[in-house]
């Protein structure tokens, strides 16, 4: 179900006025932007306004978890500052899913693309099973898209290791949306399942988050217009 462009930039940055001189060296027509924790609690609405005014397509990556109803008004208040995709966490249950779907509905065409968090990439299976999971870690993925699809979302957050796993199961209209996307010969940092961005597309991968690679480039837009050519 994607549309171009692929790739999303991951605004890792400790400061709104970073981030922003970053972003006046990129063009909204070669990538979309990831908003997290940190650059959300520094910035606040006020800088995810101000990419959305620079025409950007804002992932708002908050990974909502709570009661329904708080997830809810969470994501409507995500849509209210016109972000093209927002996510929450599949672990939070049908219930709190279907209540943030539901809660979308009255933006109609408009309403943000509503994803779910699988398991985090920074996960391995050692860490994945002392969280007393049962199943292993892929396992677990499939069964976190699973009961997200039912709730209604648009899809997930996975890792390229469990791409070609969901697009098989969940068809082409499934968004899967994969980071910890690395260019071939950069360091894994804190990221443990990665994958080049070939082996993410091959797999079935959506849409790319890709950080460093691209923010500590010299070039970022060079980096950027090299991918877009393959895609």
């Amino acid at each position: 179900m994607y549309t171009l462009p692929r790739i999303i930039v991951a605004l890792d940055f400790d400061c709104m006025k970073s981030a922003l001189a970053f972003v006046d060296q990129l063009s909204p027509l070669q990538c979309r932007l990831k908003v997290g924790s940190e650059l959300f609690t520094r910035g606040g609405p006020e800088l995810v306004r101000r990419l959305v005014d620079l025409k950007f397509s804002v992932f708002l990556d908050l990974k909502f978890y709570d009661i329904p109803n708080t997830v809810a008004q969470a994501c409507l208040a995500a849509a209210d500052l016109g972000v093209w995709m927002v996510n929450v966490h599949a672990l939070g249950g049908a219930a709190m899913m279907s209540a943030a779907k539901n809660a979308l509905q009255s933006y109609g065409a408009n309403a943000p693309v509503l994803i779910a968090v699988t398991a985090l990439t920074s996960y391995n299976e050692k860490e994945w099973q002392g969280l007393g999971f049962k199943q292993n870690l892929n396992q677990s993925v499939v069964q976190l898209a699973q009961l997200t699809q039912q709730a209604g979302l648009d899809g997930v957050v996975c890792s390229a290791q469990e791409a070609a796993v969901l697009r098989a199961e969940f068809g082409p209209s499934f968004c899967l949306v994969t980071p910890g996307i690395r260019l071939a010969g950069n360091m894994h940092d804190d990221q443990q399942r990665v994958a080049t961005p070939e082996e993410a597309l091959a797999a079935g991968s959506d849409y790319l988050v890709m950080g460093r690679s691209i923010t500590r480039s010299p070039e970022p837009e060079a980096v950027l217009m090299r991918l877009n050519s393959v895609f």
